[in-house]
């Protein structure tokens, strides 16, 4: 009984159709991934053309049909034509996951240019922005619903020295989500925030080279619940659950996938 069950759970996005930003590494390749094997065509959308096609081979082989769009979320023309791209191939969108985004450089305020300023914010926040307007017009176009998660992080609720564009960026996410979830809510498109912790992803690398691994092993050791740092598969469960009818109810909420970073004193 309760493997079938799991089965059901574990096909319930068979037929359906989701569209991944920020899908050439990390969460975003691995959600692509989750939802292929829970049964969605996926549109698979980032910068590297590379990547995209690498990962468009290997879901196609198990199977599933796959897209891509080489896209920057930051240029208005090139989400239309990512969105537009996915109703061509599939002719609906069911699912929208906007997790294209970068960290940025490290900088002072007194010292942070308006161009950095600027080059954060239309990839993090315009580009989440852009993305919600196109895929809106799809879903509600269709007439059929769907679900979107906004990808923040624990840095939509907690300042880093430095890093004020990425912060100010993620940040800005919550009230985004709100406030397109209330409108959309009623026309049956949910909309969520998924906010990540410390995970093995190539931004974390970076992070590490960075600041020295010494600091990431004292987070990790001292401020995380369970020690470790996150998997990109683990969050992007976390990220099809939110899509899935097992959060029917959920909208206009944040969920924190970080490994109980945030609730640490």
């Amino acid at each position: 009984m309760i493997s079938r069950i799991f089965d059901g759970i574990m096909k319930d996005m068979q037929g359906k159709v989701a569209l991944i930003t920020g899908a050439s590494s990390g969460i975003g390749r691995a959600t692509g991934e989750v939802f292929a094997a829970r049964g969605a065509n996926v549109v698979l959308a980032a910068r590297s053309e590379d990547s995209l096609s690498d990962l468009t081979r290997k879901i196609e082989s198990q199977g599933t049909k796959a897209t891509y769009v080489v896209t920057d979320v930051s240029i208005a023309a090139q989400v239309e034509r990512m969105v537009g791209h996915a109703m061509e191939k599939f002719g609906r969108i069911d699912y929208a996951v906007n997790n294209a985004g970068f960290e940025g450089q490290v900088s002072s305020i007194a010292d942070l240019t308006e161009q950095e300023w600027d080059r954060v914010l239309n990839v993090n926040l315009k580009g989440v922005f852009l993305c919600l307007k196109y895929e809106a017009r799809a879903m509600l176009a269709g007439g059929q619903g769907g679900a979107i998660v906004n990808v923040g992080s624990i840095n939509s609720f907690q300042g880093v020295p430095c890093f004020a564009p990425y912060v100010a960026s993620k940040h800005a996410l919550i009230g985004l989500t709100t406030s397109v979830s209330a409108e959309l809510g009623p026309r049956g498109i949910r909309v969520n925030l998924l906010c990540p912790g410390i995970v093995d992803t190539p931004m974390h690398h970076r992070g590490r080279l960075l600041f020295g691994d010494a600091i990431y092993d004292n987070i990790l050791a001292t401020r995380v619940h369970m020690r470790r740092a996150g998997q990109p598969e683990e969050i992007a469960r976390a990220i099809a659950f939110l899509c899935s009818q097992e959060a029917a109810y959920i909208t206009g909420s944040t969920l924190l996938a970080d490994g109980g970073f945030t609730h640490t004193l």
